[in-house]
């Protein structure tokens, strides 16, 4: 008789979890989005052993990540604004469409064979272009999508599931794929999968969004958003702790191609294995916050992920074989994920509607936009002390940051939304 009680509550608590899915926009956008991250994960592996193969330099692989990035930087702010005054489904269409081009024109230079290293800069840089316009839309979208703001930490964990479920089979099949066909077909299929999420999003059925107050100039919002995110402490805080990590610690990424081929000695199989296993530990960090009932103390599971991730690389930077740093990436994905959704869903808790894809906008610029600064600079830290060095120090620096980051919150602490 105790047995269904205990089923009840297992059931229940399954429900909770996956509680984002009950609305229809939701689960469109889950879908979508799912399969197209699972095809831009086998392009993002295809590229860089693509770059590492045609070049054998990890400073080019650096500045190939830094002009996929760099966009994000300058023109993110920008796309928040625009994200504010119009439509954000019409954004996102736009942007697929962009990076479907993109993908489409590397997939048809390397099937006809006219593919060459000087032409990976500027697609990277396109295909930085739509991230750019994509990503503020996407972040605020979640919002609109779930309807009610008590599942939207739900939804952002359940996202991040998602986006880490594809990381843990895209970088498999990429590798696999590589090893026998090559780079193109990779390619080729992201182009395709980012149909899944143009047709979602043409599924979708919204109410019209309603503006709080008139629209002003375009400069005057864009300060506006500057002003809003960085006059509020707590979100500052955050911003500046997820800008610190993602440019010491998440180029790391950066640099796989370069680690498994001189320190594993393995190949693309290799690479897409690793990354997998990144995924992985993503996924697990996310099903554990997608079960989490309110943000409370949000910011102290924040700064524990941000320690793991820190000493998760300086682990992975003392493996030589892939024995030993399979289950090392776990840790480093579990870490980095917890630190990215824990505060996507404390700024996303703090911030007022017609101001959120400004303030997402601002963080993305954090999350993203410092990332290929990151990846230049390691990319020339290794080409001078070599790749473990550069991995050990990323990791460290990542660790300083979140011990800074904990001592300003016991100072001065500030109260998640509820």
């Amino acid at each position: 008789m105790a047995a269904r009680p205990v089923a009840g509550a297992r059931f229940a608590g399954l429900r909770s979890a996956l509680r984002a899915f009950r609305y229809r926009n939701y689960r469109l956008y889950f879908g979508g989005q799912g399969i197209s991250l699972t095809g831009s994960w086998m392009q993002q592996v295809a590229m860089g052993w693509l770059v590492y193969r045609l070049t054998g330099s990890a400073f080019y692989l650096g500045m190939v990540a830094f002009f996929a990035q760099v966009p994000v930087f300058f023109m993110a702010p920008l796309a928040g604004v625009l994200a504010d005054r119009w439509e954000r489904m019409h954004i996102m269409l736009a942007a697929q469409v962009l990076a479907m081009l993109q993908a489409f024109v590397l997939a048809a230079l390397m099937f006809t064979h006219a593919i060459a290293a000087w032409q990976l800069a500027p697609l990277a840089f396109f295909l930085g272009v739509a991230n750019s316009l994509d990503a503020p839309a996407r972040h605020s979208m979640v919002v609109q999508v779930v309807e009610r703001k008590e599942d939207l930490g739900n939804a952002i964990a359940l996202n991040s599931a998602m986006f880490n479920g594809a990381r843990l089979v895209g970088p498999p099949i990429a590798g696999i794929m590589v090893g026998l066909v090559g780079e193109g077909i990779c390619f080729l299929l992201n182009g395709f999968s980012y149909l899944a999420v143009i047709f979602a999003l043409l599924a979708m059925r919204f109410a019209p969004r309603q503006r709080q107050r008139p629209v002003s100039g375009f400069w005057p919002e864009l300060r506006e958003g500057f002003a809003y995110t960085f006059g509020m402490r707590s979100i500052r805080r955050v911003i500046i702790l997820v800008a610190w990590v993602s440019l010491v610690g998440a180029s790391y990424v950066t640099l796989m191609p370069v680690f498994v081929a001189r320190t594993l000695h393995g190949g693309p199989n290799s690479l897409g294995f690793l990354l997998g296993a990144v995924g992985c530990g993503a996924l697990l960090g996310a099903v554990a916050l997608a079960a989490r009932q309110t943000t409370a103390g949000i910011e102290r599971i924040l700064v524990a992920g941000s320690a793991l991730f820190g000493l998760g690389l300086l682990a992975v930077s003392r493996a030589r074989t892939m024995a030993a740093a399979l289950p090392l990436m776990l840790v480093v994905g579990l870490g980095m994920m917890v630190q990215m959704a824990s505060a996507n869903t404390f700024i996303q808790h703090a911030v007022s509607d017609d101001k959120r894809a400004r303030v997402m906008s601002i963080y993305t610029m954090a999350f993203m936009g410092t990332t290929p600064i990151g990846s230049f600079l390691v990319g020339s830290l290794t080409h001078a002390v070599g790749v473990t060095p550069t991995i050990a120090a990323g990791g460290l620096l990542t660790l300083a940051g979140a011990f800074v980051f904990a001592r300003r919150m016991r100072r001065q602490p500030s109260a998640a939304a509820a």
